[in-house]
């Protein structure tokens, strides 16, 4: 199955998440008090989003973007304000269909690569009706 796009949604950007940000380094091994390395907070917005009126969140569904980390289930976060250049990972239509795939300019061919050995790349040819919505600036996935 092929990494498609299942929901749309924007940003909440009228309201703040400020939560605790520790400037530690965490350890895996025993656990510490971190209470006491509080050194500000972190408004997840300021952070992940960079220009609110023109980013968006979309939800994926599909396996051909699994070798850069994005899964099925995942939310990614899009901004539409930055430029689609040579090897970026966007959200694309293809003849009415959303996809994510990487983009990848060679001489004067575009081609949208997937990150899975499964599939094959897609170039873009004058006869569809094609369209970047946006360059993938995050992945969200719960572990």
């Amino acid at each position: 199955m092929s990494t498609t796009v299942t929901a749309i949604s924007g940003p909440e950007i009228e309201s703040e998440y400020n939560r605790p940000l520790f400037m530690i380094p965490v350890s895996a091994g025993f656990p510490s008090p971190a209470d006491d390395y509080i050194e500000n907070h972190l408004d997840l917005n300021k952070y992940l989003i960079r220009h609110p009126a023109a980013t968006f969140f979309v939800k994926v569904k599909g396996d051909s973007m699994t070798g850069a980390g994005i899964q099925s289930g995942d939310l990614l976060i899009v901004d539409r304000a930055l430029e689609a250049s040579d090897k970026k990972v966007v959200i694309a239509i293809i003849d009415g269909d959303l996809t994510v795939k990487r983009i990848r300019v060679d001489k004067k061919r575009v081609f949208l690569l997937p990150e899975n050995p499964e599939y094959g790349p897609t170039e873009i040819i004058e006869e569809m009706d094609f369209e970047i919505w946006g360059v993938v600036t995050s992945v969200i996935h719960a572990l």
